[in-house]
């Protein structure tokens, strides 16, 4: 069965825009005109695609259709680049969901000097940006994922270090006695409520988690300067910690064992797309340099 391009487009329309009635202006249609290439969309799948919500969002299935639409877009913007159809100083452009600590440390070298492409970074927790991919929201991600979103192919980049620190002055007062027990009821630094980073790294050691005093600070920059200040503790990447561990503004904690690598890859959409290749390439190279190798 066919799939009408003009009802994929509506129902992408939809999602982006919010509303229906959003959709109708930004498609210069009626509102009626929307809901019924949506509704034909919808019986031509057998599938429910929309939460009537607002804003609108997508089902699971609506998700299958959408990421289908932003590729078709894609495609589209290549071929008439090709030809030579782009709009006058019309730019390239590629999304890409990126965490927190990569942005602050490594990714960013591999944007410079791309050639005539721009790109749209979406800031999301390593583990989660997986999902805007999934809901067709970007094409690419950093992901610590291995397991390929459909549709979509998978390259090993390297594994990002974390070292848990602590500055002299917090350490000498809340770190005492056995380390487990100590960070078990520490204050401790947190990028937010769904990092379970620390936690995880005092289950390791034995205890159920780390303390319930906790600072919440969703920058990667913030982060590192909140464990310096004293704040709490916290797990830093070792590019970040190594400058101040050797200004002896933090302190290791555990020895020099102790340590977690988070393995990270590049997901991307299967297109030809030359933009989307050179940005892969890019990352891919910065990445090897950047990040530890097996």
């Amino acid at each position: 069965m066919e799939l009408p391009l003009d009802q994929v487009r509506t129902l992408l329309a939809v999602v982006d825009e919010g509303t229906f009635d959003a959709a109708a202006a930004a498609l210069h249609v009626t509102p009626s005109a929307v809901s019924q290439r949506v509704k034909a969309l919808e019986q031509r799948t057998g599938r429910v695609l929309l939460q009537r919500t607002k804003p609108v969002r997508p089902t699971e299935s609506g998700e299958v259709l959408v990421r289908f639409a932003r590729q078709l877009a894609r495609l589209e913007r290549d071929a008439r680049g090709e030809l030579g159809m782009s709009g006058a100083g019309e730019p390239t452009r590629v999304s890409v969901a990126v965490n927190a600590d990569s942005l602050a440390t490594w990714f960013l070298r591999a944007l410079t000097g791309l050639p005539r492409v721009f790109v749209e970074l979406r800031r999301e927790d390593e583990d989660h940006t997986a999902a805007l991919l999934r809901e067709g929201l970007v094409m690419a991600a950093v992901t610590s994922s291995a397991d390929a979103v459909p549709g979509c192919s998978v390259r090993a980049l390297g594994r990002m270090r974390y070292l848990p620190v602590a500055a002299p002055e917090f350490a000498a007062a809340h770190l005492t006695g056995p380390l487990p027990d100590a960070l078990a009821e520490a204050p401790v630094i947190v990028f937010d409520r769904r990092d379970d980073f620390q936690d995880g790294f005092v289950r390791r050691l034995g205890r159920d988690g780390a303390g319930s005093l906790r600072h919440y600070v969703p920058t990667s920059e913030g982060f590192v300067d909140s464990v310096t200040a004293g704040l709490g503790w916290g797990m830093v990447p070792e590019v970040q910690a190594e400058p101040r561990l050797r200004q002896g503004r933090l302190v290791r904690l555990g020895g020099m064992e102790s340590w977690v690598d988070v393995p990270l890859y590049w997901q991307q959409w299967k297109l030809d797309s030359p933009a989307l290749g050179v940005v892969a390439e890019a990352v891919a190279s910065t990445a090897s340099s950047a990040l530890r190798q097996p």
